[in-house]
């Protein structure tokens, strides 16, 4: 059986079972007749990716057209669209842009919802200029009950929807396609490769479409527009509309159609998203056909503050003089590639851990995957610019240097009281993201560049106390 390989330039990642998904157009129709010849609409029951939904929603505006009676064109409606999807402006239902935003979360969820609501405007637009397969008639003849959703419209869209071809039934049509499409963009805000997700739809008592995620969207954009969102709440979004059985959220989890984990896997920890997660086309879990495929990844500390710790001290030091040292650091520079395994947790069902595991020099080295996480939304980078004040200047006599390789081997959460510390990866990404599970996350500082500048600017950041631990 093949196992599932995640590239990064010269490094990969190997774990589970790729996961083919063929995706199909749902085979029921979106149109129930009613009685006297009325027609009502749902989205069908199906697994959808972004644009397939943009798609089958289309159907609304064109019944709203038809209504209209050749009163309008899609362009004003568009419009309200785009409106209602910018983060700024009348119409819009997220005014992020008017929010000071400077913590990491947020910044990149405001990202993410300026990407996704610009592109489903577009493929909205796209959608309108395509012919409906879907008769005047019944399009004329589709009515149900849209409750206000207090979505503001344009002053034409308003006039034009009020006017002597609107009314109640075209309004309410209207109310439910932008608030669908507003439900498809915020659902997916928590995903950087947001159009790949697969989105299972079903039909239950929760609502029309989309409409079983409101109330954890509620909750999510609440704790957003409040404050900092934690990454906590981020996979509690995700897990809500993906996985709704799960109740318990840990970093990640597996559903049906693939596996979520942070986005950051996928990438260099300098420079990877922090709070974003990503959908990964593979079966983390092996689980029989008709089972749940349902299953919480879990921190093997569920509070790292308590967990075990052990000091970096004079046994981790790296000594160039040992005999060997040199075929340790060609092994260190040599190590591409890593995997993740499964731990079942005893007594926990749906739950389980997992450990990212790597070899050096014929040792292979273990720490816990959510624990890599925790040390990649912790970890500082350097200043941007050196601090040129003599006094906060780094001492480079004072900073001891250390063994990866040792550090790896010390059991629980590694650490100092005091004092610099420097750590050399042989610019390896496998080795930093071990290390930034083995570390406990406090003062951990990332260098992207070597020198002595580098080191300068790495002692003006982190926390103004306690020892600080740079890696290279």
């Amino acid at each position: 059986m093949s196992t599932y390989q995640l590239k990064a330039g010269e490094y990969s990642l190997s774990w589970g079972t790729p996961l083919a998904l063929n995706i199909a157009n749902p085979q029921q129709d979106a149109l129930t007749r009613q009685p006297e010849g009325e027609w009502d609409w749902e989205l069908p029951e199906g697994v959808y990716r972004a644009r397939e939904i943009v798609w089958e929603l289309g159907m609304l505006l064109d019944s709203v057209i038809e209504h209209l009676r050749g009163t309008s064109g899609y362009e004003p409606l568009l419009e309200n669209v785009r409106n209602s999807l910018a983060l700024s402006g009348r119409e819009a239902v997220l005014q992020l842009d008017a929010l000071a935003l400077e913590d990491t979360a947020r910044l990149e969820l405001a990202e993410q919802a300026r990407k996704i609501g610009e592109t489903i405007a577009r493929w909205a637009s796209e959608r309108g200029g395509e012919e409906t397969p879907i008769s005047r008639e019944v399009l004329g003849a589709i009515r149900f009950r849209s409750r206000c959703d207090h979505h503001l419209w344009t002053l034409l869209v308003t006039d034009i929807l009020t006017g002597p071809h609107g009314g109640p039934t075209v309004m309410q049509l209207f109310n439910e396609y932008l608030h669908q499409l507003v439900l498809l963009r915020d659902f997916l805000i928590p995903f950087e490769n947001w159009e790949e997700v697969p989105i299972e739809i079903k039909h239950g008592e929760t609502g029309k479409g989309l409409r079983f995620t409101e109330q954890a969207r509620t909750a999510f954009l609440s704790e957003f527009l409040i404050g900092k969102p934690s990454h906590q709440s981020v996979l509690h979004y995700a897990q809500s509309g993906l996985a709704p059985a799960l109740s318990a959220a840990g970093y990640g989890f597996q559903y049906h159609y693939g596996t979520i984990l942070p986005a950051s896997l996928n990438g260099h920890p300098a420079t990877a998203r922090r709070y974003l997660l990503r959908w990964y086309p593979v079966r983390t879990v092996p689980f029989v056909e008709g089972e749940t495929a349902a299953a919480v990844f879990d921190y093997a500390y569920a509070d790292y503050y308590s967990a075990s710790r052990s000091q970096v001290d004079d046994s981790t030091v790296k000594d160039n003089n040992v005999v060997g040292i040199a075929s340790v650091e060609w092994a260190l520079e040599q190590a591409r590639e890593a995997e993740l395994l499964v731990s079942p947790i005893e007594d926990a069902e749906d739950r389980i851990q997992i450990r990212y595991r790597f070899r050096i020099a014929a040792a292979d080295y273990d720490v816990d995957l959510g624990q890599i996480f925790r040390g990649h939304r912790y970890l500082y980078l350097p200043k941007s610019k050196p601090d040129h004040d003599p006094s906060s200047q780094l001492d480079l006599e004072n900073v001891t240097r250390h063994s990866a390789a040792k550090i790896l081997e010390l059991p629980g959460l590694a650490t100092a009281d005091s004092g610099y510390h420097l750590i050399d990866t042989a610019r390896n990404p496998l080795v930093l993201w071990a290390l930034l599970g083995k570390l406990y996350p406090e003062n951990v500082i990332v260098l992207e560049e070597d020198g002595e500048e580098a080191l300068h600017r790495a002692a003006g950041s982190g926390k103004g106390f306690g020892a600080k631990i740079l890696i290279t």
